[in-house]
């Protein structure tokens, strides 16, 4: 009987406690608000079973440097494809959305003010609003003043904020976030919006992605590569 017991315990509860072991877990989370990814992963983050989501404002240019990449705006095709696939992606998510005036733009003051402020989801929420939900430019010092004066944060804290971002930064290329937005959990990188339902899969089980075929991809022997490329 106790046998049984044991066993009834072992394999019936083990989904249980795989649910619960994911509920428990706390997520590191990246992003840039000039990415129009991030404001619309942002608004999905709900969909997640974790009890913690730690919020890090990082430079995607940065990112992009660091990788030697370009932005997806910085080719025309793919940004007007992006604009467009936002657009409609939102509207169909029923998230308000508007690109802001002027895209891109110079997202450092804003990041820097979030770091400034307290990356919390209020602070960050905030920001995003005001910058993805109305239109309003982005490059108009008073759209960032009254931000400002919202967080009570005043210029030299911004100011002072650069290190942190900077360190968020590279701390963040470090852990292999190659782009906005991305999730680094137990060592994992989970990158883009649409990447939600993979990262939602490994939680609940993380053979998912720790398993013999996808050891085997990671690990595949490059057969070709582009004059010029590094």
């Amino acid at each position: 009987m106790r046998a049984s017991g044991r066993e009834w315990i072992t394999v019936q509860t083990r989904p249980f406690f795989s649910i619960l072991t994911a509920m428990e877990t706390s997520i590191d989370w990246y992003f840039d608000f000039v990415s129009p990814y991030s404001f619309i992963c942002f608004h999905r983050l709900r969909e997640l079973p974790v009890t913690k989501i730690s919020y890090h404002p990082v430079l995607f240019a940065g990112l992009l440097e660091h990788w030697g990449q370009k932005g997806p705006a910085e080719i025309p095709a793919k940004r007007k494809w992006t604009y467009r696939w936002c657009t409609w992606w939102a509207r169909e998510l029923g998230i308000t959305f508007r690109f802001p005036g002027h895209h891109p733009f110079n997202p450092l003051p804003y990041l820097r003010l979030a770091v400034a402020a307290g990356p919390s989801e209020a602070v960050v929420r905030r920001i995003f609003n005001v910058i993805w939900t109305t239109g309003d430019d982005a490059l108009d010092p008073s759209v960032f003043e009254t931000l400002c004066k919202e967080f009570k944060v005043d210029a030299s804290k911004v100011s002072a904020a650069k290190e942190g971002l900077r360190s968020s930064t590279a701390e963040a290329a470090k852990r292999g976030v190659f782009g906005v937005p991305s999730f680094v959990i137990d060592g994992e990188v989970f990158w883009g919006a649409d990447a939600l339902d993979f990262l939602k899969a490994f939680l609940a089980d993380e053979a998912v992605l720790r398993n013999d075929e996808m050891r085997r991809v990671d690990n595949l022997p490059v057969g070709a590569t582009r004059k010029g490329a590094a």
